[in-house]
């Protein structure tokens, strides 16, 4: 075992001495193969963070909240306790100190609506300001130190309240999360300059009691120091699209060769109207352009166009004294964009162990149906919560499989990480399915559970449904993958037939109860329109046309084409730019289709061109490469 242990860590320093290219950013090709290709989170660089920004900006003038080091005054409610201490503090003096449990041995009750969408309650501190006008501040600085045993996501949330004042236009309130280092003080701020403080009421600190990880200890404590009003130079412009005052915004990515290149700037400062390119290695300039000035609707802006120059490099903008960070011009730079998106997938994992972030989770989160209960441990967290949707690991899986096929040959090393990831996506549909047309479909989670069962925290309430238009989808993905997964025939073999199973049950349901059943406002389905809904018949069943061969799906997919295309707007509005080609909820055309959360208007166009690829032959293929 020594040798082998010997010769692996040789392999791994050869292979790391070689240099080997995985991408095209030196910095992200190294952190690649330090977290083994993704399989532990890549490193978090803050060094071009809003934050690290703001660190560089000069203060003009600034004021202590309490001036006296009169720490009295703050009131708490809810959970915990506060207190006034010297234990963590970076001026000498006593800092606020908020001390809480992480369970409180009391069930986490939510709505009746949903009622395990709960946490074990909150923490919340709150100093009155008693109407002081702050308009001459237009920044907010504090200190956190979390001293949280076993935590290794830590977070606090940071409020105002302004007084509704008569007739004034602006916000008044505002809440922000700031995501903290455990056990170091931590610089947090907020700009206040778009906000009402002419009669500030109070700030506030607080923090949600969400459970225990594995290795979460029994308290949370956090030490809150040094509050200072300040008077920056050069606040950021949060409303609207014009940049900060002489700020360049350009593609942080980089751009493609033989691809356009602009950037936007606001210049206020002195220029000739010129901007150069400049090469980042040697600091020369390599190509002069005119800056535009460009009056839109939404603002003035100056364009800053080197589309023409395509030499490979690294490179910045500069106009005057003004310059970018560097970046890249090359070919397939979306790549190390694939590889942080990759990232964070990983990183939202259920049920597996994510170094960093958290062990193996909910694995006590159950649906039972019809006597049959099943963990809904895996997959990945939906969204900044805890919550589950299958119907999004399952959207999400059919994405990576896509970009999977497209990569295979051009970038396999990619590709095969690629490929991992959405087998475990796909395991959770698979392991989902209760084989009568019913899935457990989601459930609303902000908590932490212990993973053992018979516990106080267990939960049972996961929602289960058999909804045609998500076993549609499911039916697609399926045959999808049974088309893409060639390194297991067994696999293989059942994802044809699991395809088949779901398509039927999808269109047994559909025939029995036609379009809707979206019963669960939470589910990112509910607000799907019919002219959508019937697009997706189509395109899983032209997806499983293209896998099995059977002329029924041909004809389903055809068919059902139809009542989507009677949908479509094809004369062009009366706007200067003719718009066409959109879709509509339904035959009235009343409402166009349009979302405000999650959407997936692409399966207009997707069950276009499949249709296209396996029927060219069809008398209604003129229809639907027209649209």
């Amino acid at each position: 075992m020594k040798q082998i242990a010997l010769f692996i860590a040789s392999l791994f320093t050869c292979t790391v001495s070689a240099q080997v290219q995985i991408c095209r950013d030196p910095a992200l090709n190294r952190a690649l193969i330090q977290t083994g290709l993704i399989h532990s989170p890549l490193p978090l660089d803050t060094s071009r963070s809003y934050e690290a920004n703001n660190r560089k900006k000069n203060v003009l003038y600034g004021k202590p909240l309490y001036p006296d080091q009169h720490t009295a005054g703050w009131q708490h409610k809810g959970v915990g306790k506060i207190d006034f201490s010297t234990e963590k503090t970076m001026t000498g003096n006593k800092t606020l100190k908020l001390e809480f449990p992480t369970f409180t041995g009391v069930r986490a009750k939510g709505s009746p609506s949903d009622p395990d969408y709960a946490t074990y309650g909150n923490i919340h501190v709150n100093y009155p300001v008693n109407g002081e006008n702050w308009e001459k501040y237009n920044l907010i600085e504090f200190y956190i130190y979390p001293d949280c045993e076993g935590a290794r996501v830590v977070n606090l949330n940071f409020s105002f309240e302004n007084e509704n004042t008569s007739g004034k236009e602006g916000r008044n309130h505002a809440s922000h999360l700031i995501n903290l280092v455990n056990r170091q003080w931590n610089r947090c701020f907020f700009e206040l300059g778009e906000f009402n403080r002419d009669q500030v009421k109070n700030i506030g600190f607080s923090c949600s009691v969400k459970g225990k990880d594995r290795t979460t200890g029994n308290t949370s404590v956090y030490y809150i120091d040094k509050i200072e009003l300040q008077q920056i130079e050069d606040p950021e412009i949060v409303s609207g699209w014009i940049p900060g005052n002489n700020r360049i915004v350009y593609s942080s990515t980089g751009y493609m060769l033989n691809d356009s290149k602009t950037a936007v700037a606001n210049l206020t400062g002195q220029h000739n109207g010129h901007f150069e390119l400049i090469d980042a290695n040697s600091g020369k300039p390599v190509f002069n352009g005119t800056i535009n000035r460009r009056e839109t609707t939404t603002g003035n802006y100056d364009i800053l166009d080197f589309t023409s120059f395509n030499q490979p490099g690294s490179y910045k903008l500069k106009v005057g004294d003004v310059e970018t960070q560097a970046f890249l011009i090359g070919e397939d730079l979306w790549e190390n964009s694939l590889w942080k998106v990759l990232n964070f997938i990983f990183c939202q994992r259920c049920g597996y162990p994510v170094p960093g972030k958290h062990g193996t989770c909910h694995t006590d989160l159950c649906a039972i149906h019809n006597g049959t209960k099943i963990s809904y441990a895996g997959g990945w967290h939906d969204a900044g919560d805890l919550s589950q949707q299958t119907l999004q690991t399952g959207d999400v899986t059919y994405s990576l499989l896509e970009a999977y096929n497209k990569l295979k040959d051009k970038n396999p090393l990619l590709a095969a990480r690629l490929l991992e990831e959405a087998e475990w996506g796909l395991e959770f549909i698979l392991r989902t399915r209760f084989g009568d047309g019913y899935r457990a479909s989601s459930v609303g989670l902000l908590i932490w559970l212990d993973g053992m069962f018979g516990t106080l925290d267990d939960i049972s309430t996961v929602r289960k449904q058999n909804l045609a238009f998500n076993n549609f989808l499911y039916a697609g993905y399926e045959a999808y993958a049974a088309m893409t997964i060639d390194r297991d025939p067994m696999l293989q073999e059942y994802l044809v037939r699991i395809a088949k199973e779901d398509f039927d049950f999808a269109m047994q349901r559909h025939l029995e109860k036609g379009y809707g059943e979206f019963i669960y406002m939470y589910e990112h389905g509910y607000n799907t329109s019919e002219s959508q809904y019937m697009a997706t018949i189509s395109w899983a069943a032209s997806m499983l046309y293209k896998l099995t061969k059977d002329e029924k799906y041909a004809e389903i997919a055809a068919g059902y084409i139809r009542f989507t295309l009677d949908c479509q707007r094809k004369d062009p509005l009366g706007d200067q730019d003719k718009t066409k080609g959109f879709f509509y909820r339904d035959k009235s055309r009343q409402s166009i289709v349009h979302y405000i959360h999650q959407s997936r208007e692409q399966v207009f166009m997707q069950a276009m061109t499949l249709l296209c690829e396996t029927q060219p032959e069809h008398p209604d293929y003129p229809d639907w490469a027209g649209s």
